[in-house]
């Protein structure tokens, strides 16, 4: 089989002009990025739209190092849709450049169900990473500068959280001294950088549903505190006006294509582990104007994605789902049971490829924990099994056998080898779980106290017993209530590998209490995030990243990506 960026190049894209016009938008919504990129403005909103179009989300059971493919399957089943004669729209994130030149790769999807052009979406897009990056270093600029001029606002320097970024997987950066040198060159104090996908102003672009929001959100962004213990914000640096103008035209989402043709919205890119991990409101709230089905994905698996999807960005959109896809793969069911190692950039050990249903059974309390997660939330989930070369139909009839005594539908997807006519048969139980209808319900409402939050997402979704703050924890959540920030959702900072905060707990732990180190604020964003356990929030680069193989050939042909 061809690689994915070769399948990609061999491709044919549709005029964007005619992938616009089949979500009844007209070349005056379009601000074009070339040939097969394009920006759609905000006017787009205004749309008419005859219904509201229904609206599915793509999770997952707790993934390996490897990822289980939520990506390619969400494009897989978008172009299914086709097959069926169902106008379908993908929205998803947008790929940082960090991990594409680290170990993971881009994020296009793979083999025959890739968002295209796929070096275009791995790589710059249309600059709205840039557009981060240069917001939030604004901000940082501004503070230390405040800093250097008197810090009138009487800025406890111990209490400063805001960080420079960088879209760069760069470990030496993770903690540096600035202001180094001679007076003119600052305020010396000890600071650090973050990934941009881990900034606060790219979860704030993917939640903000207009210019008036986004500008502000921004407002109430906090950096540190004074020493009354009052926080300090973006709009107290003066600072949130400059970095709206700087993200003005990085708002609007991007619209690209599937290898099929079907329209994909492309737009923001927060980091999984601290953020929420989904693709915007604003590019969901077009596509559900101009399509008959919406499929967008959450990061990782359902207890981190898809809790803070429901949680928070139907909080904020105001939109409801109407299905789940819960991909699993047979890979991370024979990981989850404990008898096989798998390492991110290395093959999979040789005795988890022999067939062995009972392997695959031995993992299955993950996946069924994840399931009742959707179902918590009043979700109809249909289990996708993301079929590898590898797997053995024994095994595949093993998950239907074992998801229908759950009381849900599990179907086999080749999407990958077949494109969109490998997973018709999850498009058809897709749209019979949106026509049984779903009855949504959110974990919390936003008067319960961030304390109850918290504990209700430990035990109602990870199944730990409770929670355990550490006294710094403590002091930080009286100083956010002190703040009137009582009434902010809550973003849970934690391994992905295991549903757990312990990525070496399978399966679906019990009998645990969850740490909490930490509790920061993400005012403006809307959330409060506990970091449960140590958080990289700057990647590094392994022993032989994908930055090694990346090159070009003589006539300019990028190779190597993936």
């Amino acid at each position: 089989m061809l690689s994915d960026l070769e399948i990609a190049q061999q491709a044919t894209c549709q005029p964007l002009w005619s992938v616009a016009a089949s979500m009844g938008l007209s070349p005056e919504h379009l601000d074009p990025y070339g040939a097969n990129v394009a920006k759609i403005s905000l006017e787009a909103l205004k749309a008419p739209m005859a219904k509201r179009a229904a609206y599915v989300l793509v999770s997952a059971m707790t993934p390996t190092p490897l990822g289980e493919g939520k990506t390619t399957t969400s494009v897989g089943l978008a172009q299914a849709m086709g097959h069926l004669g169902v106008r379908a729209t993908v929205a998803l994130r947008q790929p940082s450049l960090g991990p594409t030149f680290g170990i993971k790769g881009g994020a296009a999807g793979g083999g025959y169900s890739q968002i295209i052009p796929m070096e275009r979406l791995n790589l710059h897009l249309t600059g709205d990473f840039h557009a981060v990056t240069s917001a939030h270093n604004m901000l940082a600029a501004l503070l230390d500068n405040h800093l250097f001029h008197g810090n009138a606002l009487d800025i406890d320097l111990s209490t400063i959280s805001w960080r420079r970024v960088l879209d760069i997987n760069d470990r030496s950066l993770r903690s540096i001294t600035i202001g180094q040198g001679e007076e003119q060159d600052g305020v010396e104090r000890t600071s650090g950088f973050d990934i941009t996908a881990a900034s606060e102003v790219m979860a704030i672009l993917a939640l903000a549903s207009s210019l008036q929001d986004l500008r502000e959100r921004l407002g109430r962004i906090v950096v540190a505190y004074n020493s009354s213990g009052r926080a300090v914000t973006a709009e107290d640096l003066k600072g949130a006006g400059a970095m709206a103008v700087l993200l003005k035209d990085a708002l609007m989402p991007n619209l690209l294509q599937t290898l099929e043709g079907s329209p994909a919205l492309i737009h923001a890119g927060p980091f999984g582990n601290i953020a929420t991990g989904n693709s915007s409101v604003i590019a969901d709230l077009i596509a559900t104007r101009t399509a008959d089905v919406v499929i967008t994905e959450a990061g990782f698996g359902a207890d981190m994605g898809a809790e803070r999807f429901f949680n928070i960005k139907c909080r904020v959109s105001g939109l409801r789902p109407d299905a789940g896809v819960l991909v699993v793969t047979v890979r991370a069911l024979k990981a989850h049971s404990g008898r096989f190692k798998v390492v991110a950039g290395k093959p999979l050990p040789e005795q988890m490829l022999i067939e062995s249903p009972e392997d695959v059974l031995a993992g299955a309390t993950n996946l069924l924990a994840h399931l009742a997660i959707l179902e918590r939330h009043g979700v109809h989930p249909v289990v996708a099994i993301n079929a590898f070369p590898g797997d053995h139909d024994s095994e595949h009839q093993a998950i239907i056998a074992l998801v229908q005594n759950a009381g849900a539908e599990a179907v086999v997807a080749t999407h990958f080898s077949h494109g969109g006519s490998g997973a018709v048969p999850l498009a058809e139980a897709v749209m019979r779980a949106v026509a049984k209808g779903s009855n949504f319900k959110m974990l919390y409402e936003d008067e319960l106290p961030l304390r109850d939050k918290l504990e209700r997402i430990a035990t109602e979704v990870y199944g730990a017993d409770g929670i355990d703050l550490s006294p710094a924890a403590e002091q930080q959540l009286e100083r956010l209530v002190a703040n009137n920030m009582n009434h902010l959702s809550v973003c849970v900072a934690k391994t992905h590998l295991s549903i757990s905060s312990d990525a070496k707990l399978l399966g679906a732990p019990k009998g645990w209490r969850l740490p909490v180190r930490e509790i920061r604020a993400s005012a403006g964003a809307g959330f409060a995030y506990a970091i449960c356990g140590t958080m990289r929030t700057m990647p590094g680069l392994g022993a032989h990243p994908a930055a090694h193989r990346i090159d070009l050939d003589e006539t300019g042909q990028i190779l190597g990506l993936s």
